[in-house]
């Protein structure tokens, strides 16, 4: 067999081709590698976005972190905290804080247990809440609300019955509602609070800052299990004051009854009451009729809201006559001994006449008082300098603030004028011209039983001193309360005033109510008095508003009013009789005490 013979240097050729070929397989980066190469950068990438991410959160802006942690982990825990009391002068609760339940759902939680399909349970909530049910549902169908009240203030049983539904998303929360012992009797005058306990109306808001507290507040930490760990920080509340006012609720609670009683026989509008302690200014009893029971405010329209001894005025017609009687005493134009003409029962002042329902003749100064003569006041106001006469009103707390500064009180309604004709000078001695509250007018008997000393009226018991003003003689207060003393005796218009065993002076007011063009049929009766005349303790100012029927004379409605009041005030507040001839009320405190010594 023949040897082939390769040429030398086709060999080195293919040798030479062979290493080429090996160095380039060398030089180029198979797949594996290159992948390889893409995972490790992405790697790195990620990495580096972390580190940047973690630094931006825990250097650059950690607040979101901790905010996340904290509340996970921390909670703020409120100590329980209620209005402050309001009490009578002798202690007796007006208004008291009870703890109550509110009920609210959390619609998320709702949503993800399907909790409002299960519609029965939800038919027994709407009737112990007295709601609609799909109304009921319908607020807690929102998965994206986290909270939502269904009832707030329930009752004790109502939250025990919320309790045993076990509707899923529906809890219970504390707090605390208002109550009102009085109920009705002091409704007006302390008014009340709304459904997040904050006073809206009376005494509740006039002293909201003075009754309401802060709760203290303690923060703390919690582990997973919920278990405290940590006290962060504690921070002490103000407690809430109590308030005591200067009402007896004895004397309330009759002064309201009498009233009461009153406005429903005599089918009146209205009324008002207002009881006084002459010596210090101290209100006694506040009243108002037709009131309204604040614990259940349903369906209530505001006319029985208002503090009607406040806010609603009148003319005072001839329940201001003394003070006539008084400028003229205190100018020196007359003097007690003087006896006035009236006949022949009227007089003519301008193109304007004056009359009395009769001709009185002559009278004295008692007698004009008595009688209650339009046209002996009017002479007695005409024998003074204008500016004196309008000084004695403004003196005698008329057209002023009283100073009770209770909310919306009510200052009266006067016009001031350059000039005034006799005619306007003698109707606003006889209570037409000027209108005044009912509380204004407790402000001026006090003052004539405070011996001719003004001292501001008050509402809240307090240890500040009053300084009075003198603003009238002592001597002629006391003549005026002698002359008032006549109206309850034979021959005056007030005899149904009397209050056995005590000297009561006073004076009744029948003035018309104003209407466009002039004046109407309704009426407005009042009675107004101190006792006992000897040593004066109360004044008592009674309004009987717009009484239909026959009786709309006030001494026939608020004089009877008057005298049941002021009979038991007087007693209530052990005040000795000071009557000359025993009464059978004196005979009997004798017969007592004899029995009880």
């Amino acid at each position: 067999m023949s040897k082939v013979v390769v040429p030398k240097k086709t060999v080195q050729s293919k040798q030479s081709r062979s290493r080429k070929n090996q160095a380039k397989q060398n030089i180029t980066p198979s797949f594996m590698q290159w992948r390889f190469g893409v995972v490790v950068g992405l790697i790195f990438l990620v990495f580096a976005a972390l580190t940047a991410r973690a630094a931006y959160i825990q250097v650059v802006n950690p607040d979101a972190l901790i905010e996340r942690s904290d509340s996970s982990t921390m909670r703020v825990r409120n100590t329980a905290v209620y209005r402050g009391l309001i009490t009578d002068r002798n202690g007796e609760q007006l208004a008291v804080s009870v703890p109550a339940k509110a009920i609210w759902a959390q619609p998320q939680t709702i949503a993800k247990n399907n909790a409002l399909e299960d519609k029965r349970r939800w038919q027994a909530l709407a009737e112990v809440l007295g709601q609609d049910v799909d109304k009921l549902m319908s607020k807690a169908s929102n998965p994206k609300r986290k909270f939502v009240y269904l009832q707030r203030q329930v009752s004790p049983a109502m939250a025990t019955f919320v309790q045993k539904l076990k509707i899923p998303g529906v809890h219970l929360v504390n707090e605390s509602r208002r109550f009102y012992p009085a109920g009705e009797v002091t409704s007006q005058l302390i008014g009340f609070t709304n459904v997040d306990d904050e006073g809206i109306e009376g005494i509740e808001k006039l002293y909201e800052e003075w009754l309401t507290g802060t709760p203290d507040s303690r923060t703390i930490r919690r582990d997973a299990k919920g278990r405290q760990v940590e006290i962060i920080v504690q921070e002490k509340g103000k407690k809430p004051k109590d308030l005591q006012l200067t009402i007896d609720q004895r004397l309330q609670s009759i002064a309201y009854r009498e009233l009461k009683s009153a406005v429903h026989y005599y089918k009146a509008t209205s009324g008002s009451v207002v009881v006084v302690d002459v010596n210090n200014g101290e209100i006694l009893a506040m009243v108002n009729s037709p009131s309204f029971n604040p614990n259940n405010r349903r369906g209530v329209s505001a006319h029985r809201i208002r503090n009607r001894a406040i806010t609603d005025t009148f003319e005072p017609g001839s329940s201001v006559k003394p003070l006539a009687v008084l400028s003229a005493l205190e100018f020196g134009a007359v003097d007690s001994t003087d006896v006035i003409k009236t006949s022949p029962g009227w007089m003519r002042l301008g193109g304007s006449i004056v009359r009395d329902s009769r001709d009185y003749g002559d009278l004295d100064l008692t007698g004009i008082i008595q009688k209650s003569s339009n046209v002996g006041t009017s002479k007695l106001a005409l024998s003074v300098p204008k500016e004196f006469l309008l000084d004695t009103y403004y003196n005698m707390g008329l057209m002023s603030d009283t100073g009770t500064n209770l909310i919306g009180e009510n200052q009266g309604i006067f016009n001031e004028q350059k000039r005034w004709s006799e005619f306007e000078l003698s109707t606003l001695s006889f209570g037409y011209g000027l209108t005044v509250t009912t509380v204004q007018l407790a402000r001026m008997y006090s003052i004539l039983g405070n011996g001719g000393e003004k001292i501001p009226l008050s509402i809240i018991k307090s240890d500040e001193e009053k300084v009075p003003e003198r603003v009238l003689s002592e001597a002629n207060a006391q003549r005026i309360l002698t002359m008032m003393e006549s109206v309850v005796g034979e021959g005056g218009s007030g005899k149904k005033a009397r209050v056995a065993g005590y000297r009561v002076a006073g004076k009744t007011g029948t003035s018309r109510k104003a209407v466009r063009g002039g004046y109407g049929e309704q009426y407005v009766n009042i009675f107004a008095g101190v006792a006992p005349v000897s040593d004066p303790q109360i004044a008592v100012v009674v309004l009987i508003n717009e009484p239909k029927g026959d009786l709309y004379y006030a001494g026939d409605t608020a004089a009877p009013v008057f005298s049941s009041i002021m009979s038991s005030s007087l007693q209530l507040l052990n005040v000795a009789p000071d009557a000359k001839e025993k009464s059978s009320f004196a005979s009997l405190l004798e017969i007592q005490g004899e029995t009880h010594e």
